[in-house]
C-alpha cells in the first residue's frame, strides 16, 4: 500500500471520485488525531437489507465542550468526497489553513469529527467479504449512520457546523432535510442540491458499466481485480475530476501528459477494489433533495467553482433553486490559477474568507 501523497496535483484527484486502498494507511500528519471505531448493531438500510454489525471508523481532533445545559456546542462534522476516507481532509491545503490557532476550525476551540463513510476507508464495505451481496447503501443510509454514530456512540447531540465536500456536499443537504435542527449551519461545497442526472450520472454509469462488462468481474465474485474494467472506470473519473487549466499548465507536452496518465493508472489500479467502486459511485443514484429545499432551516454557505467539470455552472441550477432557499448564500468562485476544478472544495485558501464570515454570522447567540 502507498501512503496518500499530499501534492498540489493530488488535490485535483484524491478528493473527487478516486478510489482508495482497502486498508487505509494513516498519512504522516502533524495534527493530534484520535482514531476511533463505532459498531452499529443490526443496521437496517433503506432497501430493507440489514447488517448484523456496521463498523464505522472516524477521526477526532480537539475536545467536546458542553454548555450550561449539558449539550455539546462545538462539534463540527467534516464529510469527505466519493472514494475518500477519514484522512482526506487532513490534506495540508485544507487542514493547515483551517485547523490551527485562530483559524476557522481551531482545534483548541472546536471538536472536529471526520468519518469514513459506509463503503469507504475502513468502514464496512463490499470488499470485506460480501462483495455484491453487500447492502445497496445510499446517501440516506450514510447520513443516518453518521447520526447514530454521533448521538449513540459519541453522545454528540448537536453540531455547530457540517462542512461537506463533493459527496459530503450532497450529504450536507440530506442532513439539513433529515435532521433540520441538529446543526447551527451547513457548508456544502462542490455539488448541486438536485437529482444527480445528465452528464454527472452518465459518467458514473459509464464507470460502473466499464467494470461490469469486463469478463473478469464475474458478477463481483472475482479472485483478481477486473483490471480492464477498472482502467476504463478510472479513466472516466480522472477526466471528470480534473481541472483543464492546471492540467495544461503542469503537463504542457504530449509526453508529460501521457506519463501522468500512466502513473495515475499504475497507482490507482493497485489500490482499488472494483466492487467498492461500483457501490460508492452508485450511492448517489436516488439523491434528490430539491423537492424539500424550502423546508431547510439551517443557514447554508454553498460554494461551487466555475471550472468544476462535474458541477458546471452553465446548468443554471443555482439560479433555479435559490429562490426556495432563503437561508442559503451561494458563491460561485471564478476560474483562476488558484482553483483546481472540482477539487477546489478542498483548497481552503480559495474560500476561507467566506467561511470566516459565515461562521461569524451563524455564531449562536
Amino acid at each position: 500500500m502507498q501512503r496518500r501523497q499530499f501534492t498540489k496535483l493530488a488535490v485535483v484527484l484524491s478528493i473527487s471520485l478516486t478510489a482508495l486502498a482497502q486498508i487505509t494507511p494513516a498519512p504522516a500528519t502533524k495534527w493530534p488525531i484520535k482514531d476511533n471505531v463505532y459498531v452499529i448493531k443490526n443496521f437496517r438500510f433503506g432497501t430493507g437489507e440489514t447488517l448484523p454489525e456496521l463498523t464505522l471508523h472516524y477521526l477526532t481532533l480537539g475536545s467536546p465542550h458542553h454548555n450550561s445545559a449539558g449539550h455539546v456546542d462545538n462539534a463540527i462534522l467534516l464529510l469527505h468526497g466519493t472514494g475518500g476516507n477519514r484522512y482526506t481532509l487532513l490534506n495540508p491545503v485544507f487542514s493547515d489553513v483551517l485547523f490551527g490557532p485562530g483559524q476557522p476550525f481551531d482545534i483548541t476551540k472546536y471538536f472536529l469529527i471526520l468519518p469514513d463513510d459506509i463503503g469507504q476507508g475502513d468502514s464496512s464495505k463490499p470488499s470485506d467479504g460480501l462483495h455484491m451481496k453487500f447492502p445497496q447503501y445510499d446517501y440516506d443510509d450514510m447520513v443516518r449512520s453518521q447520526y447514530i454514530m454521533l448521538t449513540e456512540g459519541m453522545r454528540v447531540d448537536h453540531l455547530r457546523l457540517i462542512l461537506g465536500t463533493s459527496m459530503g456536499c450532497m450529504q450536507s443537504w440530506v442532513w439539513g432535510e433529515a435532521y433540520p435542527h441538529f446543526m447551527d449551519a451547513l457548508a456544502p461545497f462542490a455539488c448541486y442540491p438536485t437529482e444527480l442526472a445528465g452528464r454527472n450520472r452518465m459518467t458514473r454509469y459509464i464507470a460502473i458499466e466499464s467494470i461490469k462488462n469486463d469478463p473478469a468481474w464475474k458478477n463481483g465474485d472475482y479472485t483478481t481485480e477486473p483490471t480492464e474494467g477498472l482502467r476504463g472506470a478510472e479513466a472516466m473519473l480522472l477526466v471528470m475530476g480534473s481541472a483543464p487549466l492546471q492540467m495544461q499548465k503542469n503537463y504542457p507536452t504530449r509526453a508529460q501528459a501521457e506519463k501522468y496518465v500512466d502513473d495515475y493508472m499504475a497507482r490507482t489500479l493497485k489500490v482499488t477494489d472494483a466492487n467498492n467502486l461500483i457501490y460508492y459511485v452508485n450511492a448517489s443514484r436516488n439523491y434528490n433533495p430539491e423537492p424539500k429545499l424550502s423546508q431547510l432551516v439551517a443557514p447554508a454557505l454553498w460554494i461551487n467553482s466555475a471550472d468544476d467539470f462535474i458541477n458546471p455552472p452553465e446548468l443554471d441550477i443555482a439560479k433555479r433553486v435559490l429562490p426556495r432557499m432563503p437561508h442559503t448564500k451561494f458563491i460561485l468562485i471564478p476560474i483562476s490559477d488558484a482553483t483546481r476544478g472540482h477539487g477546489t472544495h478542498t483548497v481552503a485558501a480559495v474560500w476561507k474568507d467566506y467561511l470566516i464570515e459565515f461562521m461569524r454570522e451563524t455564531e449562536p447567540k
